[in-house]
């Protein structure tokens, strides 16, 4: 499942122009409640759930409803709109977690989409005892602190709502630091090929092998757009699949059965460019 290494630069312009086909993701998921009711029901373990920089909690509402069916105690970051790695949000995330610990009594699991995926990591970095597994959905999890991929209307945006040095403001970031290392517990790094926004090489995380014996940390391919990763049904699945592993007895994704062959038939060994 690890993302190819010698593809780098931004995404190519034809799959940012065709970011709008998560329309059509939405519109399948009606069609697609088979698949999704097939994934593993969990135990009850706190899911808290980070959107993506300009996203708020509603961004996240189906995969919100979506982990509570299949038996999670789901909560939003509570912190509003995203609008940047700001200091401020990523301590208050890493207190939410806390109390997430404390109320449940278990360890929290971590999905974040997009810049979301960057505060998960930080808040897992930051109490790692308080923290079961961490998902990403298309995260900058491997910026360059000098230099962004991003598209040049993403780096415009974000220098308009967050930061003046545009997208690596947050790799740059003095707390940003403790990223450049992956967390010390099972994290699954979910990335798309076509996506318009984020490209694969920074979505992943550099060296990660779960063909290794123990390895905890893996890049786990899916077919679709970066602003339809929400509502994939298929990325989905994956997520309920992926928390549904057991706590301290974690496999890397291995998919099998119908929803195994969907998603080997949409997720070629390679994608033109």
């Amino acid at each position: 499942m690890s993302a190819p290494r010698e593809a780098a630069g931004p995404p190519s312009l034809l799959w940012t122009l065709l970011e709008y086909r998560a329309l059509l993701e939405a519109a399948l998921l009606p069609t697609s409640l088979p698949l999704l009711m097939s994934a593993p029901r969990g135990d009850g373990h706190p899911v808290l759930l980070v959107p993506g920089f300009v996203g708020d909690a509603g961004s996240m509402a189906v995969l919100k409803h979506y982990l509570r069916n299949r038996g999670y105690e789901v909560d939003d970051w509570g912190l509003g709109r995203n609008v940047g790695f700001q200091r401020k949000h990523a301590r208050a995330l890493e207190q939410k977690v806390r109390f997430l610990h404390h109320r449940h009594g278990r360890k929290v699991s971590l999905v974040g989409w997009s810049l979301g995926g960057v505060f998960s990591m930080f808040a897992a970095h930051q109490v790692p005892q308080c923290v079961r597994s961490v998902v990403t959905l298309g995260s900058p999890v491997s910026s360059d602190p000098q230099r962004s991929d991003s598209p040049a209307l993403v780096k415009a945006l974000y220098r308009l709502v967050a930061h003046p040095m545009g997208p690596v403001a947050h790799a740059a970031h003095v707390d940003a630091r403790v990223l450049r290392s992956p967390p010390p517990m099972p994290v699954s790094c979910l990335y798309s090929e076509t996506d318009g926004v984020v490209p694969p090489h920074e979505a992943t995380l550099h060296g990660a092998r779960d063909t290794e014996p123990g390895a905890l940390h893996e890049n786990i391919r899916v077919p679709g757009s970066h602003v339809g990763l929400g509502f994939n049904a298929l990325v989905l699945w994956i997520v309920a699949e992926r928390l549904s592993q057991p706590e301290g007895a974690w496999r890397p994704f291995e998919p099998q059965g119908l929803p195994g062959q969907l998603y080997r038939l949409l997720t070629p060994s390679s994608v033109p460019t």
